[in-house]
């Protein structure tokens, strides 16, 4: 996801190495924070792939900044990987708000629906944190109060989900 982050913020303009890891930061850091050793090494990768282009500029001191833009293969790749999100994508709810961060980058708003109705038949399958012999443990039936807090919690923010996805929809 930290792949899509780098060509979703470069979608809306050149950013130096620092701004983007900020940005980055902002949308994941507060559950997955964001290092150089990660940040750059995809950077890389993408560099490397044709997705990015890095020029060099001078700095406010002696050292020089890099520059970083989204190439036109970068692009169609954010779009792809917007329009073509893998399960993992769909299920895990911090990759899948990194996907929802960008989405209104597709121009057709029918593959946006397609992302957004893939979450929603997702959520909309029974799923618990917890089973026992008969299946998935309900927040009602929980002994511990705090795995009913969990299951509270977990139903409660799908249920917003769900409704914001079906207006959105709509």
């Amino acid at each position: 996801m930290l792949e899509l982050a780098i060509l979703g913020f470069l979608a809306d303009g050149p950013l130096h190495g620092y701004q983007l890891r900020r940005q980055v930061t902002h949308l994941s850091g507060h559950t997955r924070p964001v290092s150089d050793g990660s940040l750059y090494p995809a950077i890389n990768r993408l560099v490397k792939a044709g997705l990015l282009d890095r020029r060099t500029e001078p700095g406010a001191a002696a050292a020089q900044r890099h520059t970083l833009r989204l190439t036109e293969a970068g692009r169609a790749e954010l779009l792809r990987r917007l329009r073509e999100p893998d399960d993992l994508d769909v299920s895990d709810s911090t990759r899948y708000f990194t996907i929802l961060a960008f989405l209104s980058l597709l121009p057709d708003t029918a593959d946006q629906h397609a992302v957004l109705r893939r979450r929603l038949e997702f959520l909309e399958q029974p799923a618990s944190f917890f089973h026992d012999g008969d299946g998935p443990v309900r927040a009602e039936d929980a002994g511990d109060p705090y795995r009913r807090g969990m299951l509270l919690i977990a139903r409660a923010t799908s249920q917003a989900e769900r409704t914001w996805l079906r207006g959105t929809l709509a």
